[in-house]
């Protein structure tokens, strides 16, 4: 089996792992059963868990984002768009398996340990905050209503990983429907 399907299998098998079970509760054995690769052939592809750690939220992230663009990239009306992330959010927290967001729950575990665990979640934060930020320039929104917008969606998370409900989506877009009416 070619490395670049062997990594695949890896992180396909880390993604179920880490994000149904924690990344603590896993260890690299779950991982080796799960991927149907060799102990061996894992530790050649990721050397140390943490690297397994860092590559699945590498890729997440990169998925997460897309999926979120395409959805919102759904609607013309620049204002629309931004009430879109939140309309995106709550399918996400209906999706079966739903146990909030994977670099809040992975920070939670290993932020004060894993510099480059925390270093990726760091960076997934500020490009979403980064990727908010452009849709209020592109609704011609002052700038300001960035920070308050993200902590709407963060917020929502993280709530929604907590109670399994969709709700928080719906009441973090409806607080980000007032701020964008006082903003008009």
């Amino acid at each position: 089996m070619d490395s670049a399907v062997a990594r695949e299998r890896a992180l396909d098998a880390a993604e179920d792992l880490f994000y149904g079970r924690g990344v603590q509760a896993v260890g690299m054995d779950a991982v080796r059963t799960a991927s149907g690769l060799s102990l061996k052939r894992l530790y050649q592809l990721f050397p140390a868990k943490e690297q397994l750690v860092e590559a699945y939220l590498d890729r997440r992230d990169e998925r997460w984002r897309g999926r979120l663009a395409v959805h919102v990239a759904g609607y013309a009306d620049p204002r629309r768009r931004l009430l879109a992330v939140f309309d995106w959010l709550e399918g996400w927290f209906a999706e079966p398996g739903f146990r909030g967001c994977a670099w809040i729950n992975a920070y939670g575990e290993l932020g004060a340990t894993a510099p480059g665990v925390a270093e990726r979640v760091r960076a997934h934060k500020e490009a979403f905050r980064d990727y908010l930020a452009g849709l209020v320039a592109d609704a011609g929104l002052p700038a300001a209503l960035t920070g308050p917008l993200f902590l709407l969606a963060e917020g929502a998370m993280v709530t929604a990983g907590i109670t399994r409900s969709t709700a928080p989506a719906a009441e973090a877009r409806d607080a980000a429907r007032l701020l964008l009416g006082s903003a008009a």
